[in-house]
């Protein structure tokens, strides 16, 4: 088990590596900090374990198969897309470790339709993806808005987020929390702060927060990620145990139970880029295999890429996107996601004990 001092540990070194304006990491202190982390998911890993093959694990996954089957029908048809095309299913499975060290691009592919069996096309990854907690990065905004939609009027690839969480001490869903997300925009900006050169503390877009229902799970309508200046592509997770939904469409109280980043598979990054408005964005590219925080992934205990699938035969037409996430939510690490604003009644309030580089010369990275 992985005791207090884990945590500990993970305090004194969290204001070293969580990736603020104008930071210089230490390679050694992130690799630390990421392999104590990653003992965090190895333990989880083991709980999980220990309840494969009981009944309601099994009907929790032949649900969530059928889901994902008849989310990617709806999201054709609500898009104008042939619901009987062939399904473009690329993954790769392949430990972190050996990505380092050989080409990023083993993209596979395999044509199915919907008329396939469901356990062959979204049963792949059913098992909890486990990440440890990761840098949630210094562009943390409290009190975003509750909804499902965070796009606004921002151009990319659309993205159909799913994300199940279950809870690692009773292999049941995670239900009752508050899923928060924020990625950047095509440009490599982030909504909701004041920090030189991002969209300001009145912006809200790709960012959202959706309460999990009885089978764990949260949807969201977002974009792909953009990339900025020392960071692979990545999409910011925080979840809220404990807090309550307000009436004017936001929330409060609870704790954070985890908080980590997702990453996508290079050669998906590779063919985003490639994409206007993506390929307009001019701040050089930091490939996985360069970012220091995607370090974490190089065991078989965790995967910090999701699946996905190409709802059309284009990337302009969207993916489908759906990760597993097993975490305690009694967990308690409020301490190393302080906002960088907070959002109310009238808009964004910057957090004055951050320092968000609003003064000087810009920042040449955020997490």
């Amino acid at each position: 088990m992985v005791g207090r001092g884990f945590f500990v540990a993970l305090a004194a070194l969290s204001s070293l590596v969580s990736a603020h304006p104008g930071e210089h990491h230490d390679r050694d202190v992130v690799k630390r900090e990421m392999e104590i982390r990653g003992a965090i998911a190895e333990n989880q890993m083991k709980e999980v374990r220990a309840c494969e093959g009981s009944f309601d694990v099994e009907e929790r996954r032949e649900r969530a198969m059928a889901r994902r089957a008849e989310t990617v029908r709806k999201l054709r048809i609500e898009r104008g897309i042939n619901p009987d095309l062939p399904i473009v299913h690329r993954r790769n499975v392949q430990q972190f470790s050996s990505w380092a060290s050989k080409s990023h691009d083993h993209t596979k592919e395999n044509k199915y339709s919907l008329g396939s069996s469901v356990t062959d096309l979204f049963g792949a990854n059913v098992s909890c993806t486990l990440t440890p907690g990761n840098a949630d990065g210094p562009y943390f905004v409290q009190g975003e808005m509750i909804r499902k939609n965070v796009v606004e009027n921002i151009k990319g690839v659309p993205v159909h987020l799913e994300m199940q969480f279950v809870d690692t001490t009773t292999c049941k869903p995670a239900t009752n929390l508050l899923i928060d997300i924020w990625s950047c925009n095509p440009a490599g900006q982030y909504s909701g702060v004041q920090a030189q050169g991002q969209g300001g503390l009145q912006s809200t877009y790709l960012r959202g927060v959706q309460p999990t229902d009885k089978d764990g799970v949260v949807n969201f309508d977002t974009l792909f990620p953009g990339h900025y200046s020392g960071r692979a592509t990545h999409e910011h997770i925080i979840t809220h145990t404990g807090a309550t939904i307000l009436a004017n469409g936001s929330y409060s109280g609870g704790h954070i139970s985890h908080l980590s980043q997702f990453f996508y598979d290079q050669s998906l990054v590779d063919a985003v880029e490639k994409l206007a408005p993506y390929s307009s964005n001019t701040i050089p590219r930091t490939s996985n295999a360069q970012d220091q925080f995607t370090g974490y992934a190089a065991t078989a205990a965790y995967d910090p890429f999701p699946e996905y699938i190409l709802l059309g035969t284009s990337l302009s037409q969207g993916l489908f996107v759906w990760v597993e996430f097993g975490i305690n939510p009694t967990s308690d690490y409020t301490q190393y996601a302080p906002p960088a604003a907070f959002y109310g009644a009238n808009g964004g309030t910057h957090n004055a004990n951050m320092n968000m580089g609003i003064v000087g010369t810009p920042p040449p990275n955020h997490g």
